[in-house]
């Protein structure tokens, strides 16, 4: 059988949801209802099972696809969708017994995603993450040519079709991967030149529909659409805020995490997600009004731990504080005084003070900004220094030693020094201070 994708959401389903025993198949009811919603499908029936490990075969037991079978006739549906990761034999078995389309947890968040890309960058990373996750499920596009079962007089064009399907997909795999490539080095080009200029970058991360965008928005003044559903914006914006003692930061907004999210759609945004991994500073945005606050915070931190990103500053905003009784915006440090959480809420805009202050002390902490004395051979280390536009002022003695007034991130301060072959020592004592 082979079912043609409508062009037009609003499809009649069927959910599926099998509560498995805590582990890797668990996964969320409520969680699942919002993705269905924001996928743009009208649920006809829930339909929910106990099972301790999924069947091989159509991973719920053969009853369960009975009864499946009679819903979908009933309501007259167009496709079922599972809460689950389906393989492609089972999503086969089950669209064979149910004759219509079986959708499954990873295929969901791909249509979420496709709906959502706006910019170049992110249809190209949505369409890289489609076809790789179609790759293993091409056969089932061209039963409809009823594939041959080989002998004399048996072959025909379905093996044929299929293999060229394959080729035409690896190719369009290796071209979208091409022209990914050339994004990552725009965006890399963009983070040297914001590193040459020595302007931080913090960027947002956290579980979707925490308020990422909605925080953004408020900070920056943009206007990335933010709305009460998951994946509500997928393309990542950077904008300027600034800070005081600080000067501006680059605030980057990212997509937003989700339970489960397939191994293969982290790879596919790399590009973006790098916008993380190599910010100096993460806001990992937490819905403190939500009932799975604690397993959403371990998934972000699961996702930032695949992408490299854990060793990253990290400070926590927990949002949504107008949805908690009694909450106040406040800070919460650590038992040295630094920021550890802010408590606000974006649509108030109540904390925002709060919440700069915080972002001032943790990347002052790691500002040098001072005066350091050079001699005639130290050139080296003026030119890096200029190069990275660290230099805001300098002056020359009579005996041509150099006082340079810098403002550099100390990271950046030290690969400098390294570069130079110069010891931190050499420098004046209020230098090795703020060093230490």
């Amino acid at each position: 059988m082979f079912f043609e994708r409508p062009q037009n959401g609003g499809e009649t389903a069927v959910l599926v949801h099998i509560d498995f025993p805590e582990g890797v198949n668990r996964e969320d009811l409520a969680e699942f209802r919002e993705l269905v919603i924001s996928a743009g499908a009208d649920p006809a029936e829930l339909v929910t099972s106990k099972r301790d490990v999924p069947d091989a075969k159509f991973f719920i037991g053969s009853g369960k696809v009975e009864e499946i079978h009679d819903l979908v006739h009933l309501h007259d549906c167009e496709l079922v969708i599972f809460n689950h990761s389906l393989s492609p034999s089972q999503e086969r078995n089950l669209e064979r017994a149910l004759q219509c389309r079986v959708l499954d947890r990873t295929g969901l968040i791909l249509d979420i995603f496709a709906q959502r890309a706006r910019t170049h960058e992110g249809k190209l990373q949505v369409e890289l993450a489609q076809l790789q996750y179609q790759a293993t499920r091409l056969i089932r596009g061209w039963t409809h040519l009823e594939r041959q079962k080989g002998g004399i007089g048996m072959r025909g064009p379905g093996e044929t079709q299929l293999e060229t399907d394959r080729r035409l997909l690896r190719e369009r795999v290796k071209n979208i991967n091409a022209r990914l490539a050339k994004v990552r080095a725009q965006r890399q080009q963009g983070r040297r030149a914001r590193q040459r200029s020595s302007v931080p970058t913090v960027a947002i991360v956290g579980y979707t529909n925490a308020g990422k965008s909605t925080l953004f928005n408020a900070l920056t003044c943009a206007e990335v659409y933010a709305a009460d559903q998951l994946f509500a914006t997928l393309d990542p914006t950077l904008r300027r805020l600034p800070v005081d003692d600080i000067g501006e930061v680059v605030l980057a907004d990212t997509v937003g995490f989700i339970r489960h999210l397939p191994h293969k759609l982290v790879e596919a945004f790399q590009a973006t997600l790098q916008e993380a991994a190599e910010a100096d500073l993460l806001l990992h945005v937490i819905d403190s009004a939500a009932a799975e606050r604690d397993g959403n915070i371990a998934e972000v931190e699961s996702v930032l731990t695949e992408i490299d990103a854990m060793e990253v500053p990290q400070l926590r905003i927990y949002n949504k504080i107008d949805l908690l009784d009694r909450a106040e915006a406040r800070i919460d440090r650590d038992e040295h005084g630094q920021p550890v959480a802010i408590w606000l809420s974006a649509v108030d805009r109540n904390g925002f003070e709060l919440l700069t202050q915080a972002i001032g002390e943790l990347l002052g902490e790691e500002l040098l900004d001072d005066d350091i004395l050079l001699t005639p051979a130290d050139a080296k280390l003026r030119a890096i220094l200029y190069d990275l536009g660290a230099i805001q002022r300098e002056h020359y003695e009579d005996n041509g030693d150099m006082l340079l007034s810098v403002r550099l991130q100390l990271q950046d301060f030290k690969r400098a020094l390294a570069r130079a072959d110069i010891a931190e020592s050499r420098f004046l004592p209020e230098v090795r201070e703020a060093w230490q």
